[in-house]
């Protein structure tokens, strides 16, 4: 097996590729050009806007709403033809328009590659296109420059690169041109290669390009993105088998009152045209525009706690998920170092435990501000992370960076160097010059002669070398970032690297990014909610088992393990695996996306957090992408369903939570459509049955379901948030709406509501009067509905959950009230709507018809929940 380019040294890579130091000459930049490309990402074929467009309406509700629109236009219902192919047409357009919406990833990955770069050519450096990059180029780095290819290092000063939007890991990376033995090494390991869509924080270096466009790691991470397939959420899947289901059951109902109609003796034709009516009656025509406005209306109210929702049925979704992937840095952390620990005169305390009235705590926290290159201006922290958590340690301490500097200037320094390890600056303190030097602990500790500490300065005994050590095995242990400092009196101001020896060593400090306050509220809920959180980051092992342990996470340390223990296993494999890991660390995007389908696989709803280029293909490929709105590129907030516009880990629970009660909602409308419709089928199929005349007319049915049953539906939908879906396990996404236990619900509101209105029609019919009948069946049935409205706001009783808790329930309800009045006694209305005049008994008659249902159905709910 052929060794990879960072298994090589920088002299054996420049053989391979046929190149020297120099760059490359004309002639061979052609030549390579031809062998390898040009470096750009390439683009897959997309769909046109006309044929996402078009694809909107292959939904088999969609398609019965069509053949309904079709019907009740041959049969004269134009009003009813127009109204359902506009809420047709306006599904498909949002449709369409989130789908393109949902296809910039690729292009926000083009946007991320450098627009120049500086590269030999002919012994000479000449700036360059990036697209114009070639395999073989000698690139040049200075700090602030982009790199637009993959390459090997020949040379580096002080290089530091961040790779944060490829590896996850927070913190700039230390570039060496050492050769690399490991095998198989992770990408952030990778510490003597560049790679593109990273930039340099610091220092320069010299890099021979080794991959360019869709050969490089970004390149890798485009292809995932192509093949990463969106998947359809709980809602739709179950609309579409509901739609089947819907279908299924209108065809059988109306061939059975065709067959009635024409063993009766009726006209064929007649008999036709009346069981396509009553198909026409028994679709919710209105089923989808009310989805589309509750889920719109959830996106609104999510906004609200910080959760951005680029495409509406994510929102129902998030009520499904059952296993969460999450980021570690900035989403269950603060994404800020922190000092934890210090270790001082031998003894490990709190960082808030440092006593600024004590003569060494003072200087300790003295001189990690002044061996230091970052500030903090206007609020606006420059500089790296962990000198940046010195400063604010300070500041803790109620010492500013920027006085003590200007109280003990910097007179001479030496630089951090990635090989030292270390830096070290020259003061003026106490009367004389002092050099003040930071690193590694394992670097420093083999250049201190003295200790200082209460008592004074001491000689360094083996020891409290010792106990030095095992501090700072404890610290890494526990995933902190340990500094050492240490300072020696000094002559003069030039020093040199020679100079850092005989060293009087001061003290340690650990820092971490420490977790959200209220992260370690919001896993606990989500165990509650039998939701299962799992980390999947780039950072190290022991610092994500560090963290997660701290969170909830992790409870047994063989629960973490990194990417490279999945690379050998098969799908099957990692399936049997999964559910027994909670944090993976040192992954790749390969990683990420795998473990995602391995959840899947196993029937699970994944929600997937990312800020960078590498969560892209994952976030496509779970089943809701969450991006970081704050931190994250383009490419994860484009690849994502949803962002967050505060980068916490508790959104994700407040926004599932709220995607519980939205799905909740959405049901109990559909229910009510439903069993509706289902009283009104029922009382026609009871008049066919014993040859009574029509109970309705066509524009009663027209009436009653675009006017009087779209608002209480949408009321329903609007049903305020219910903080008792937490405690109740996901639902099953492979148990459809249409269920055992919702039809049963369905059939036996629906015979409510149709016995009601049978006895109205029945007594209608009493008096040899058909419209009279027709017209006491239409008033009942639309107000048994109104009150139905009411029934279906929740599982629960009316009583328990409070009548004036959805106002917009009790707008609807009298709304459809006024309307149906309107109907019944306004002059000039009669003709237009085929009713009969109603008496004072007669209305009566019709009020407690109507409400029977619903106490009816309100007592059995209040017996169910004292059981």
């Amino acid at each position: 097996m052929p060794k990879k380019y960072y298994q090589q040294s920088s002299t054996d890579v420049l053989e391979t590729l046929g190149v020297n130091e120099n760059g490359l000459t004309a002639n061979e930049v052609e030549k390579m050009r031809t062998t390898y490309g040009t470096n750009e990402l390439q683009e897959t074929d997309r769909k046109n806007i006309v044929q996402v467009f078009l694809e909107q309406f292959k939904d088999f509700l969609v398609i019965i709403l069509i053949l309904a629109a079709t019907i009740s236009a041959f049969l004269g219902e134009i009003e009813s033809s127009i109204v359902i192919s506009v809420v047709v047409l306006l599904n498909a357009i949002l449709g369409a328009v989130q789908h393109v919406k949902a296809e910039h990833s690729l292009n926000s990955l083009k946007a991320m590659a450098s627009p120049t770069a500086k590269v030999l050519r002919d012994g000479q450096i000449v700036e360059i296109p990036s697209k114009d990059v070639v395999v073989g180029d000698v690139a040049l780095l200075d700090s602030g420059d982009f790199m637009s290819a993959d390459g090997r290092i020949i040379e580096c000063h002080s290089l530091l690169l961040n790779e944060s939007s490829l590896t996850g890991e927070s913190l700039p990376v230390e570039k060496t041109s050492a050769l690399i033995e490991h095998h198989d090494l992770p990408i952030g390991d990778r510490k003597n290669m560049v790679f593109s869509g990273s930039f340099v924080t610091n220092g320069r270096g010299k890099v021979v390009v080794t991959s360019i466009g869709m050969q490089t790691e970004i390149g890798k991470i485009a292809h995932l993105l192509g093949q990463a397939k969106e998947k359809k959420t709980p809602l739709q899947v179950s609309l579409d088998q509901f739609g089947k289901k819907l279908a299924f059951a209108i065809i059988l109902i109306c061939i059975a009152i065709f067959v009635l109609d024409v063993i009766r003796g009726r006209e064929l034709v007649d008999s036709f045209m009346f069981a396509v009516s009553l198909a026409v009656a028994a679709i919710p025509e209105a089923l989808s525009s009310i989805v589309t406005i509750v889920l719109a209306f959830g996106t609104t109210k999510m906004a609200k706690v910080n959760a951005i929702i680029r495409n509406l049925h994510s929102v129902e979704s998030l009520g499904s998920v059952s296993v969460i992937c999450t980021d570690k840095t900035g989403t269950l952390t603060q994404n800020k170092m922190t000092v934890q620990h210090v270790f001082i005169d031998g003894a490990q305390l709190p960082a808030n435990a440092i006593n600024k009235d004590d003569e060494l705590h003072k200087r300790f926290v003295l001189m990690s501000l002044l061996c230091n290159d970052s500030v903090t201006l206007d609020e606006k922290e420059l500089g790296d992370p962990t000198e940046i958590a010195l400063v604010n340690f300070g500041e803790q301490h109620g010492l500013d960076e920027l006085i003590i500097r200007e109280q003990f200037p910097r007179v001479g320094e030496v630089p951090f160097d990635s090989d030292r390890k270390c830096m070290s600056t020259v003061h003026q303190l106490e009367n004389m010059l002092v050099m003040i030097t930071k690193g590694g602990v394992d670097v420093l500790l083999s250049r201190i002669s003295y200790v200082s500490g209460a008592h004074g300065i001491d000689a360094v005994t083996p020891e409290y070398i010792t106990k030095i050590e095992q501090a700072n095995k404890q610290l890494s242990s526990a995933g902190l970032r340990v500094l050492a400092f240490a300072y020696k009196p000094v002559s003069v101001r030039e020093i040199t690297t020679d100079d850092e020896d005989n060293l009087t060593f001061v003290g340690l400090v650990a820092m971490m990014d420490p977790p959200r306050a209220e992260t370690i509220e919001a896993i606990a809920e989500c165990k509650h909610a039998g939701i299962k959180t799992i980390m999947i980051t780039g950072d190290h092992l022991i610092t994500a088992a560090a963290i997660a342990k701290q969170i909830g996470i992790l409870e047994d340390p063989s629960e973490a393990i990194e990417g490279k223990d999945i690379e050998s296993l098969s799908d099957s494999e990692l399936q049997n695996l999964v559910e027994r890991i909670s944090v993976y660390a040192r992954v790749s995007p390969e990683h990420k996306i795998r473990i995602v389908r391995a959840w899947q696989e196993k029937g699970h709803v994944v929600a997937m957090t990312g800020d960078g280029v590498n969560d892209g293909p994952a976030l496509k490929q779970s089943n809701i992408g969450v991006a970081m709105g704050v931190t994250g590129t383009e490419v994860a907030k484009d690849a994502s369903a949803m962002i967050l516009t505060d980068d916490n880990f508790s959104t994700i629970v407040k926004a599932i939570s709220n995607g519980r009660s939205i799905y909740n909602n959405i049901q109990n409308a559909i229910q009510f459509l439903l069993s509706g419709n289902t009283g009104a089928i029922l009382v026609v199929l009871f008049a066919t049955i014993f040859a009574l005349p029509a109970p309705f007319a066509p524009v009663h049915l027209l009436f009653i379901n675009l006017l009087t049953d779209s608002l209480p539906a949408i009321a329903i939908g609007l049903e305020p948030h219910n903080d008792k879906v937490m405690k109740e396990k996901p639902r099953d996404i492979r148990i459809p709406i249409l269920n055992k236990c919702f039809a049963l619900n369905v059939l036996v509101e629906g015979l409510l509501i149709g016995l009601a209105t049978g006895i109205a029609f029945w007594i209608g019919l009493s008096a040899n009067d058909a419209m009279l009948a027709s017209t006491m069946a239409f008033a009942t049935l639309c107000l048994s509905r109104l009150f139905h409205g009411i029934n279906c706001r929740s599982k629960e009783s009316i009583f328990k959950i409070g009548f004036f808790t959805n106002k917009q329930s009790l707008l609807a309800f009298g709304v459809g009230v006024a309307l149906l009045h309107i109907v019944l006694f306004t002059p000039g209305l009669n003709g237009i709507f085929e009713v009969a005049k109603l008496d004072g008994t007669q209305l009566a008659i019709i009020y407690v018809l109507a409400i029977a249902p619903f106490i009816v159905n309100q007592v059995w709910k209040l017996i169910k929940s004292s059981n």
